[in-house]
């Protein structure tokens, strides 16, 4: 699955290591409920980092489509809440 980080870049992730990333975004639920600016910036990072991790960078210059798109570090709340979905960031 290729994913996108805003500003930082595209990740080509194995389909296999979908599961970590989705408990990860799971574990976004109780900072977006609460309106927890802090604890959901740390969720997120914990996402992104297990992306850059997990996945392979893709060279700046591929111009193929992204599966997934995941706001990047520096992400206002609005622009978090926009991407969010019933099923978080990471469709399960």
């Amino acid at each position: 699955m290729i994913i996108r980080v805003f500003g930082v870049g595209q990740f080509d992730v194995p389909d296999d290591s979908m599961a970590e990333l989705n408990e990860l975004d799971d574990a976004l639920t109780g900072p977006v409920e609460r309106h927890d600016d802090e604890a959901l910036h740390a969720g997120l990072e914990k996402v992104l980092e297990a992306v850059r991790r997990l996945g392979t960078p893709l060279p700046d210059d591929y111009l193929g489509p992204s599966d997934l798109l995941l706001p990047g570090p520096d992400s206002t709340w609005e622009e978090i809440r926009e991407m969010l979905t019933e099923e978080g960031l990471i469709p399960d």
